[in-house]
């Protein structure tokens, strides 16, 4: 069992080892964060905003301070192939005097404005409530409601004050806000083909999924939301299946989308040799065709052979080494314990800030004895048991690299300001590199040694 110094007694039940489970209920997850443990989640606000702000061409209105609108586009970096709209940022910008007479009236004012000046003209609009609309209750719903009567668009309410919930409330938010843009064209007939949820297209991860499904003859008709548009997401509805990439963002619009629209979905990883391949053909097979599913296997065949030369050059350099793994999602923590396995690696501490308790379940199942498992950790908590475990490597997002140089560890940068596609088999050759790069740096020893 990991040996628990200097953390918070709250913490104590988001913190054990493979064997996890403690005296007082089993392990913790999917709470509000601990107040005083400086967590590394976000807030409401930004779950909403990082899944909604790829649609390329809706504008964005962020009714709040100005500096909730500094969250914007390239905090997520996702890439475009048309409009590029959502590189813009938009803000009420509430001051002192709408916290005590409202603001409503600046929000219109300023849908008006949009409406007025924007090029292209608006069809789709989401209205964010932040924090402080939450204190002083502007109705944002009755103001887009105005605003659809008047100008014949979509105009989205998304209530998401930071502080009313976890960031995975952010993104229930901003799934339901894509129900509200798909549900009048439920009703379409189903053609053959896929929609893509829970990527981002970060450094064009998308279009490289995409043209593995074009490569066995799979159609994808809508991405959600990376290289994402109004049309698109109306055309989402004639899907045969949805596939979910990013189950902590979108697994609860897949199943509101089986509900409503019988649109079945599967869960699929595309990090790592053995998901990439078993999602390829899980797809494949799911639609039904045997023809796709043998496409499948060959494609999926022809990609490991050409892989496995770069994994066995690159293994004896990294194998027994450890790593340190702290991302956002549960199944992309899954997914870097098996790349780090095909690596030869250890994986000896492994968090995340919104997982689940059955993706923990899966987690402890595949990781070896004592490896530390953390919820929502915290800077100090990732920095004790790194050292305890002596990690080499941390895999983790921006707000972690300070913390693993400081300590003399290596860093992979793998969260969504990163610029270079890790997904898929050619993503699989950049991680490699980068983690070799990282990790065996002679910068190392000349660190550790002062």
């Amino acid at each position: 069992m990991a040996e628990l110094r200097n953390i918070l007694d709250d913490r104590r039940n988001s913190i054990s080892t493979v064997s996890f489970g403690s005296s007082d209920g089993g392990f913790s997850c999917e709470k509000e964060s601990v107040s005083g443990a400086v967590s590394q989640r976000a807030c409401v606000f930004c779950g909403a905003r990082v899944v909604l702000n790829p649609i390329t061409d809706a504008y964005h209105i962020i009714h709040g301070p100005i500096g909730c609108a500094s969250y914007t586009w390239d905090i997520r970096g996702s890439l475009s192939s048309g409009s590029t709209v959502y590189r813009k940022s938009f803000s009420t910008d509430l001051r002192e005097t709408d916290i005590i007479f409202g603001g409503a009236e600046k929000l219109t004012n300023a849908i008006d404005e949009l409406m007025d000046k924007a090029v292209p003209t608006p069809k789709l609009i989401f209205i964010y409530a932040t924090c402080i609309v939450g204190v002083i209750g502007d109705d944002i719903e009755s103001v887009c409601r105005e605003a659809e009567e008047k100008y014949a668009i979509r105009v989205i309410p998304v209530k998401a004050p930071g502080f009313s919930g976890t960031k995975s409330l952010g993104y229930k938010m901003a799934c339901n806000a894509m129900m509200e843009v798909m549900r009048p064209y439920k009703d379409q007939k189903k053609q053959f083909g896929i929609n893509i949820l829970g990527d981002f297209n970060l450094a064009g991860e998308i279009w490289m999924i995409k043209h593995y499904f074009d490569s066995i003859g799979i159609p994808v008709i809508s991405t959600m939301t990376g290289d994402a548009s109004f049309e698109k997401l109306k055309r989402a509805p004639s899907a045969m299946l949805n596939i979910v990439q990013c189950a902590g963002s979108s697994a609860y619009l897949a199943e509101t989308m089986q509900r409503e629209m019988g649109i079945p979905y599967l869960k699929v990883s595309f990090f790592g040799v053995e998901d990439t391949v078993a999602s390829i053909i899980n797809v494949a097979d799911a639609l039904k065709v045997p023809e796709i599913s043998r496409k499948a296997r060959r494609f999926t065949q022809k990609q490991v052979e050409q892989i496995m030369p770069l994994i066995n050059q690159y293994k004896p350099q990294l194998e027994g080494k450890k790593a340190a793994i702290f991302v956002g999602g549960g199944f992309k923590a899954i997914s870097l314990m098996r790349q780090f396995k095909e690596l030869g690696m250890r994986t000896v501490v492994v968090g995340t800030q919104t997982g689940k308790k059955n993706e923990y379940e899966v987690i402890a199942a595949l990781a070896e004895k004592d490896t530390v498992i953390l919820d929502d950790a915290n800077p100090a908590e990732l920095e004790q048991f790194m050292l305890e475990k002596k990690a080499d490597i941390l895999v983790g997002g921006v707000k972690e690299r300070p913390l693993a140089y400081k300590l003399g560890v290596a860093f992979c940068d793998h969260n969504h300001e990163r610029k270079h596609p890790l997904v898929g088999f050619s993503g699989l050759r950049n991680f490699i590199k980068e983690i070799n790069l990282s990790i065996n740096s002679p910068v190392w020893k000349y660190v550790k040694q002062s």
